[in-house]
């Protein structure tokens, strides 16, 4: 196991500027009816069961026996989602452009994605490659924040917890990385990023 400080990134919403608005700005004419939608209808617990490995098509033919009448939105999440992914969040890329050439840290990636659409963000952002595992909860049929996800990242690449840093724009998702032993940061920004980074003396 190496003596190395490893830091852990979430990807959607603190590296990748990922988000459904993108896409539905084009397809409904006010905001109230994208949160509508979004909130109602194909929800994040309903976007989650696919990052959670269920197939693509198998979640929007279950959304639209529920939905019928907005079959043609639904159908939309998917068949568009590319376009629900805006830049790299730079300032957050650049700040693991740092870590990555200090050397001083093992980066790994843990995400909440479907296994179907993360290749295309593997082709998108090169910055990826900077990685040197990301574990994806489509692929292994599991998601953050389940702790059996986060020793999965712990036991494939032999991490050590009381070594390790992870961060996530999500507070239930850092919540439960402490409750499995692992320091844990929630990303507001990268401002606010860097300053617990430089408190924790890794900048």
């Amino acid at each position: 196991m190496s003596s190395k400080k490893t830091i852990i990134f979430d990807l959607g919403g603190v590296l990748i500027n990922w988000d459904p608005k993108h896409l539905y700005r084009k397809i409904f004419d006010d905001e109230t009816k994208i949160d509508w939608f979004l909130t109602n209808i194909c929800d994040m617990h309903w976007n989650e069961q696919q990052d959670a490995g269920r197939s693509l098509v198998e979640g929007t033919i279950a959304k639209i026996k529920e939905h019928p009448e907005h079959a043609e939105h639904i159908k939309a999440y998917y068949e568009r989602w590319s376009e629900m992914l805006g830049g790299p969040v730079e300032e957050t890329v650049a700040i693991l452009k740092q870590l990555k050439e200090n050397g001083d840290y093992h980066l790994y990636a843990l995400t909440n994605w479907s296994a179907e659409t993360f290749p295309i963000a593997l082709e998108r952002y090169d910055f990826l490659q900077w990685f040197e595992g990301i574990v994806v909860s489509g692929t292994e049929k599991m998601k953050k924040p389940e702790a059996q996800f986060y020793q999965l990242i712990l036991d494939r690449y032999d991490i050590d917890p009381s070594l390790s840093l992870f961060i996530d724009d999500n507070l239930r998702n850092v919540e439960a990385a402490i409750a499995h032993g692992i320091d844990s940061i929630q990303y507001i920004g990268s401002k606010q990023l860097s300053k617990e980074l430089k408190q924790r003396s890794i900048l």
